[in-house]
Parts: C-alpha cells; structure tokens; sequence
C-alpha cells in the first residue's frame, strides 16, 4: 500500500514537472515574440526620427495665403536635404511640440545639395515667434527675393533689381470690376471661374482673382473694366501691426525699394532705415544696440555702422493681397529655413468633403 502512494506521489510529481517545462516554454516563445516586436517598435521609431529630422517632413496648407499655386487642405514633403538638414537645436520628445526649456544644442546645418534660388517655395519657423527657432510655427512662402537683392513693390507689382520680378498664372490679386449698367454679375459665375467676390456696392465689385482669370474678365458681356484694385498712398495698414520692419511703409501695395541683408553687408544706420535693421540687429543677431536719435551705441561704441553676420530672405504669399508675410515683418534669417516644398502627396477639399485627386503627387513649383 505505501509503494503505491509513494508512486503515485512520483507520478503527480512528475506530471507537474512536464507541465512547468511546457508553460515556460510558452512564456519563452510568448517573450521572444514580445521582443521581436519591441525591437521593429523601436527600429521603426528610430528610423522615422532620422527620416524626419534629415530628410524630409510633412506639411499641411492651413490658409489660402499661398493660393491657387497650392490649395487649403494640401499635404506637402517638404525636402530638407535640398538646403542641407538642421542637426537638432532642443532636446524634444520626438513627433511633438514638446521640448525641453533653456536647453538649447550646439547645431549645424549640413550641406544639401542647393542653395536657396530666388521663386522657391519655401518652409520656414515664422521668425517673430519667441522661443528657441526649431519650436516656432513652420511657414510656408515663395522667396521672392535672395541676400543682396534690391526689392520693391510699385501698385502691388514685384520689382527685384530693377526688373519687374516673373509671373506665374496662379498668382492672385485682388481687383476692382466694373459691371456695365444695370447688368448684375452672378457670384455663382465668378466662383466656378475660380474668383472670389470681396466686396460689392452698385455694380463696383473687389473679386480675388488669378491675372489669367481677370484677362477672361474683360471679355464677359456683363464687364465694363477691370483693373488693380490699389490700396491709396494714405491708407496706413501697417501702423495697426505690431511689426519693426513695416513702420517705415504705408501699406503692401506701395514699398519703396531696399536691399535685403546678407552676410558681411555693411550699413549705415539711420533713423530712415532703422525699421529695416531693427528685428535683425536685435532679434536674430542678438546685439546689444541703443539709440539716441540718428546716433547708435552698438555693444557698448557709439557708433553707426553695422556689418551683418547672417543672410536673409524676403518671401511673400503667391496670394498677394491675403498673405501676411515679409512685407509685413520682415526678412527670414537663414537659420530659420527648414527645406523646399517638393510634392503634394495629397490634397483634401474641406468644402466638399471629398480629396482633390487631381492634385495628388504634382510637384510643386
């Protein structure tokens, strides 16, 4: 009798052994499995981060500033190998706006394989914004005008070095358009041409419109002129904007010409010209500058003469009249420049709720 319970005692006991060696087996392969996973987590994290910091990014058009060369609700790649790549400037938790205040790295900008050409579309940090420049809200704008070039704006037109600067069919101004008496001008027409009526008043309308468009105007039966609705030399826009850079100019269709800072520049500050340097010396050069009436003490000599130490860029919307941009604030330190607009990978019509197919993997110019 003690035989048998002692081999049934060996037999529980052995039972229980096997059934161990299996459950650890499964926890084993159940961990390995785990792992495997884990490992393709944190391979693929690690691979998006350096995609995104090196390569390229992603961009979404949030206003019509930049109509109709792209479109409200297009998503942009944006290549920043173009300018060469920023190594990061904050410590931040990757894929967030989350970052670590007053610690600032050490950067550089690797080389890319261009420089920034005049007319390219570019993704920038909004240069006023405060806080370290890798943390500032990304613009998008065409760079109208490179270091050293002379701009000005005549009855809205562009003018760079002396010439007028090049046109494209998508840009849009706004104009003046005179029906002929008594003849009513369907807003429903002028929306599916593509314009956007602004304003109307006894057969006087301002319409938001490409220069093609406005050319195809002038044929409808119901149009007695069309022309540029410009803003009156006494019209003070830019005193109602908290910006340096536009207290010297009345308004965005009439500025007179300047030249856009570059590295090594030498200037002469006057009280003139002190609205174009001001948020240069001070915001993005960090020097430390008084001024007295027409004379300057910058760090610590009484001086006027300044050299620059960095390039600057001047953009502005391709929607001349609806884009709050360099003429309003000023120029794009280098520093500030992320990459090159090159592709809408997709596009949404938020109106229509439906995607623009149209749109999708056209490159952008």
């Amino acid at each position: 009798m003690a035989r048998r319970k002692d081999s049934e005692k060996k037999k529980r006991f052995w039972d229980n052994s096997k059934k161990s060696d299996k459950d650890h087996s499964i926890d084993a392969k159940a961990k390995h499995w785990a792992r495997e996973w884990l490992d393709a987590f944190l391979w693929a994290a690690i691979a998006a981060i350096i995609l995104r910091t090196f390569f390229f990014g992603a961009y979404r058009i949030p206003t019509p500033s930049m109509e109709k060369t792209l479109l409200t609700g297009d998503f942009l790649i944006v290549t920043k190998l173009a300018y060469g790549p920023r190594t990061p400037m904050t410590l931040s938790v990757p894929f967030t706006d989350i970052y670590l205040p007053g610690v600032n790295l050490p950067w550089t900008r690797i080389p890319g394989y261009s420089d920034v050409d005049r007319n390219d579309i570019i993704v920038f940090n909004y240069p006023v914004d405060i806080g370290p420049i890798s943390t500032k809200t990304n613009y998008i704008k065409r760079a109208v005008g490179v270091p050293g070039d002379r701009l000005k704006i005549e009855d809205k037109l562009l003018y760079v070095n002396g010439e007028q600067s090049e046109s494209y069919e998508t840009l849009m101004y706004n104009y003046r358009v005179q029906t002929r008496e008594r003849i009513r001008l369907s807003p429903a027409k002028v929306r599916e041409a593509g314009g956007n009526i602004l304003q109307s008043n006894n057969g006087t309308f301002i319409i938001n419109m490409t220069p093609v468009l406005a050319d195809e105007m002038r044929n409808w039966s119901e149009i007695e002129a069309v022309e540029f609705f410009i803003l009156p030399d006494d019209f003070d826009e830019f005193s109602r904007r908290p910006f340096s850079f536009s207290e010297g100019f009345t308004n965005h269709d009439n500025i007179p010409e300047f030249t856009i800072p570059y590295q090594g520049q030498e200037i002469e500050l006057t009280s003139d010209n002190w609205h174009l340097y001001k948020a240069v010396m001070e915001r993005y050069e960090r020097t430390d500058i008084q001024k007295d009436g027409d004379q300057f003490t910058i760090n610590g000599e009484d001086t006027n003469r300044y050299t620059i130490k960095k390039d600057y860029y001047f953009v502005m919307g391709d929607n001349r009249d609806d884009s709050e941009d360099s003429r309003y604030w000023g120029f794009v330190p280098e520093d500030h420049i992320i990459g090159k607009a090159g592709m809408i990978y997709f596009s949404w019509d938020g109106e229509r709720w439906l995607p623009r197919f149209n749109r999708l993997f056209n490159l952008i110019h």
